[in-house]
């Protein structure tokens, strides 16, 4: 069976993976769905069916760890099994495991877990990156994309290939400069409106988040930026909690190493604490949801209520 389960929160690799597969179906009709929104015997029928316009399919199931019923896992099952050799069946999730029955739907050899990379295999994509398109890149400036851009190798691409614009090749790149051109390359990130949220400004907030969406910034792509500024943290404070929020080394460990990153999370540990910050991952992931939905046109919307959702979680503890 043609059948592939792609997990785990690295999307870069992912992505590759999804690359190759592409390479395996060349010219493949692709139709994506989201477990949770669409009917597992939607998606059933629609493997089954063939193409009107290619030779191929690829039929991408994102958010799969939200399939657990076992009717809807036979009904899978069962149309895997008779969907013809030009038809693969693509189980993506950033979560590592599925339901046990879904999971052994792939061969062994076709299923994949990409893990975050380490902070030291981070480093090393951004130095070869750099190295690769002719510039010398210094350590703090390393660390400085590190904690500006989202963490994983799709993101770090589409960030650095915007940054070789800018960035000069007769000197080593250095942290002031990432900093000046990643501003100039987008006058809004996911990461500055996370300063703003951390400054208890709801209305630079939403003038923020206006201007990314504005600018055609995925709201999907905003949400999970902060989701990984809320991990962030409550990994900080948790280290603060026990003693380590002023050392140096552990947190450059959890990714901390610019004053600027530091200012932020503490500025942010001010105003929520762990519950808190658990609490606005957990509001994230719901408006990601929302943005999935049939609401999705009223992103902007969902967006602002969003913010204000955010804000109201905060203890001013």
């Amino acid at each position: 069976m043609n059948v592939y389960i792609f997990l785990g929160p690295e999307l870069g690799k992912k992505q590759d993976a999804m690359n190759s597969l592409r390479k395996k179906f060349p010219d493949a009709e692709e139709t994506v769905f989201y477990a949770g929104e669409t009917d597992a015997g939607f998606i059933a029928d629609n493997v089954q069916n063939g193409s009107l316009f290619s030779e191929s399919r690829i039929v991408l199931v994102k958010n799969a760890d939200l399939i657990k019923k076992k009717d809807d896992i036979e009904l899978l099952a069962g149309c895997a099994k008779k969907m013809g050799a030009d038809t693969a069946l693509v189980f993506f999730s950033e979560e590592i495991k599925l339901a046990a029955a879904l999971d052994d739907l792939a061969p062994k050899a076709n299923r994949q877990v990409f893990y975050e990379l380490f902070e030291r295999e981070k480093s090393e994509w951004l130095r070869s990156f750099f190295r690769k398109e002719g510039f010398n890149i210094e350590p703090p400036a390393v660390d400085t994309i590190l904690e500006m851009v989202e963490n994983n190798t799709e993101a770090f691409r589409k960030e650095c290939s915007r940054l070789i614009l800018f960035l000069p090749k007769d000197r080593p790149i250095s942290a002031s400069d990432i900093e000046k051109w990643l501003a100039h390359s987008r006058e809004e990130t996911a990461f500055s409106l996370f300063s703003r949220i951390a400054a208890g400004d709801i209305s630079k907030s939403l003038e923020s988040l206006r201007s990314m969406l504005a600018a055609k910034e995925s709201p999907q792509g905003i949400l999970a930026a902060l989701a990984w500024c809320w991990r962030k943290l409550a990994d900080y404070i948790d280290l603060a909690e026990g003693g380590n929020g002023g050392n140096n080394f552990e947190l450059k460990k959890i990714g901390l190493s610019s004053p600027k990153a530091r200012e932020d999370y503490i500025a942010a540990a001010g105003r929520y604490g762990a519950s808190d910050a658990l609490a606005c991952l957990a509001i994230t992931a719901e408006y990601d949801i929302l943005l999935r939905s049939p609401l999705a046109s009223l992103e902007s919307v969902l967006m602002d209520r969003y913010i204000i959702a955010i804000f109201n979680a905060a203890t001013g503890k």
